[in-house]
Parts: C-alpha cells; sequence; structure tokens
C-alpha cells in the first residue's frame, strides 16, 4: 500500500492531462462512451501513460488521486463522483468486494494479462480468492530504511526500533495498518490478528516506543533520513530505493521476522457503464512498454513479468526493488479484518497519537 508518492496534498480534484477536458468534481458519473473516471493514489501513474491511452482509442480519461486507501473510500462512497475504475491496496480490495462495489472481470479474456506473474495472481488470492475482480498493479515490502554509518549492529530485526539504542533518531508510519502491522511482527503474531490482547500488546509496545520516535511520518519519512535528520525509518520498498539513489549510505532491510507484503490492484466499479472501455483500459496497463514506463515513473516492484528483463542488469539485481523468496519468506498480505477489530484499532492508535 502502499507506498504512496504523493506530496502533502488531501485529493487532486483538478488533474488535467491531454484529452481530459473537466475535472471528474465538475463531471459527476461520465455517462460517456468514450469517458472513464480514474480513481488513483497520487504520482501513481505517469501522465503520458494517461495520454497515450487517449490518443491510441480516443477514450478520455477523467483523473483524480487520494493520498491514503481511507480517504479513497471515504470519497468512493460518498457517491458524488461515479468513479468506472479505482486502484486501492490489498485490505481495502477486499472490504469493497465485501460491499459489492466491484464487477467481476474476465481477465483471461485481456490480450496482455498474461503479463501478469502467477506469482502476483497468488498474492491478489488472500483478498480475491478466485481472482475475480483485482488486477495486480504494483507490489512491495515495508521495512527499515537506514544510514549504515550511524548503526552500532546489523539490522535485521525489528527490534532495532524498539530497543531504546535510537531513541529521537526513529521514524514509524503515521499509519495505523502499517504501524501495528510491524509491532505485531515484531512480538511473533499475524499482522492481521483479531485476538484482542495480541492487540493490546501491541499498542503497550508502541506506547514504550513513542518517547523514541522522532516523528510519524508517511512520506517524509524517507527524507528525514536521507537528510540525516533520523537514523532509520519504516518505509515502503519504493521509497528505499529512491533513498538509496539520494544517499548511498542507506540500506534498506524486510526484518527477519517478517512484515507486509503489499499489493496495490485495479478493479472496476459497479458503477462503470462501459466495461469495454474500462477493460480496455486495464489491459493497456499490463501492455510491455506501459508497464515499463509506469515503473520508470514510480520504481516500484511491478507484477509485470516482462518489464524485469528490459532493464539494466544493475537494477534487475537490486534486491530492494526485486526481493528473493528468502526476504519475503515470512511476510503476510494484509487483508481486511472485521468491524469490531478495526474500531479497536482505530481507537488504540487516536490514544497512541493523542497522549
Amino acid at each position: 500500500m502502499k507506498r504512496l508518492l504523493a506530496a502533502a496534498l488531501v485529493f487532486v480534484l483538478t488533474l488535467s492531462f491531454t484529452g481530459c477536458a473537466e475535472s471528474p468534481a465538475s463531471a459527476g458519473a461520465s455517462g460517456d462512451d468514450d469517458t472513464l473516471i480514474v480513481f488513483n493514489y497520487g504520482e501513481y501513474m505517469d501522465p503520458e501513460v494517461i495520454e497515450q491511452f487517449t490518443k491510441e482509442t480516443g477514450i478520455k480519461i477523467k483523473y483524480e488521486e487520494a493520498v491514503t486507501a481511507e480517504e479513497m473510500y471515504t470519497k468512493y462512497k460518498a457517491g458524488a463522483i461515479k468513479y468506472d475504475l479505482l486502484c486501492t491496496c490489498d485490505y481495502m480490495f477486499k472490504r469493497l468486494i465485501e460491499e459489492g462495489e466491484l464487477k467481476e472481470v474476465d481477465f483471461s479474456s485481456f490480450e496482455y494479462g498474461k503479463n501478469i506473474g502467477k506469482k502476483y495472481w497468488d498474492f491478489a488470492k488472500a483478498f480475491d480468492p478466485d481472482n475475480k475482480y483485482a488486477l495486480p498493479y504494483f507490489w512491495g515490502t515495508i521495512g527499515i530504511l537506514y544510514d549504515k554509518t550511524r548503526v552500532k549492529e546489523p539490522v535485521d530485526s525489528w527490534d532495532v526500533l524498539f530497543n531504546g539504542e535510537y531513541a529521537g533518531d526513529i521514524i514509524m508510519q503515521n499509519s495505523v495498518r502499517d504501524t501495528f502491522a510491524i509491532t505485531e511482527k515484531y512480538l511473533g503474531y499475524s499482522l492481521n490478528t483479531t485476538d484482542k490482547e495480541e492487540i493490546q500488546n501491541t499498542y503497550e509496545t508502541l506506547v514504550k516506543q513513542k518517547s523514541d520516535v522522532g516523528a510519524y511520518l508517511v512520506d517524509e519519512a524517507r527524507d528525514e533520513v536521507v537528510a540525516g535528520n533520523a537514523v532509520m525509518a519504516v518505509v515502503y520498498s519504493g521509497e528505499a530505493y529512491l533513498g538509496h539513489e539520494y544517499n548511498e549510505n542507506l540500506e534498506y532491510v524486510v526484518p527477519k521476522e517478517g512484515s507486509n507484503v503489499w499489493l496495490d490492484a485495479w478493479g472496476i466499479t459497479k458503477n462503470c457503464e462501459n466495461m469495454e472501455a474500462a477493460q480496455k483500459f486495464l489491459d493497456y496497463l499490463c501492455r510491455e512498454d506501459v508497464a515499463l514506463k509506469d515503473f520508470e515513473y514510480i520504481y516500484y516492484m511491478t507484477p509485470n513479468d516482462t518489464v524485469k528483463g528490459q532493464l539494466p542488469e544493475e537494477l534487475q539485481n537490486n534486491k530492494t526493488l526485486f526481493p528473493d523468496d528468502e526476504a519475503t519468506k515470512n511476510c503476510e498480505v494484509s487483508t481486511l479484518t472485521d468491524p469490531e477489530t478495526n474500531n479497536l484499532l482505530n481507537e488504540l492508535w487516536k490514544e497512541l497519537k493523542s497522549n
């Protein structure tokens, strides 16, 4: 989830690309055979990809962005804009499926769907068991980005965030799911636990840690380590790769206890009236040249198996971008927990942040 490269915007309501005459906010439902309303995360698609699609097909894209999955869900459910397609994270995707908000798609009919590796269709089964709704888009891990010149020992465990050795120099994610997830893995729990005692223990561990935390951030977490204002931060793998590009002293690790393997995916909403155009757009995203363009814009791990072979050997061998099975063997995909557990997590998060 990832995995947002958005700036400090809550919603970008009026992004325009070639062929886009108006923003979704002014349009309501598209209602046009040649128009799709697309909802995505910030800076999560190369603008040229949209321009090229419109040039090739004549189908216009009205495009809107959100920063987090929760903000996207709230805006979608408000119903003011009838989105045709949206991209969101694993656990939010499951929620939308269970609420009947998405249409089934026959991905086997796609011309380029075969470019998505079986491994990633299997990842998607954690929240879309029959692969009927979710087209894998980008994936990655959550781990620790750290300055190797400023740590005293090898960084291979989440314990480095909790042992008090780096008080004031730690950045945690400003996300209830991500922060609870890594702490649950540190304590030996599943990051999808619904056990109240385990969740309470996780909360108490975070309370003890709080005085050591310099800040709870999202995208800025990487920047703080790059600038030397923090020794380490919990970040998404794509952010870690860019961090190393800015500062060669930085390293990234998925701790041995395991972490979250996240997967963002595209789906077609129940409001979509032009399935043919929507499926054409998703199939287009699977095409070799399009997937490569998106990867080079975002630098998160792509599920498109044709992309890796087109990259320089240095990138193909980069374990941050393309981790091996050993690095992810103890990882889990986040799935939707029950409403009671979600409410408990949100209440404890508010308490943690307010105290």
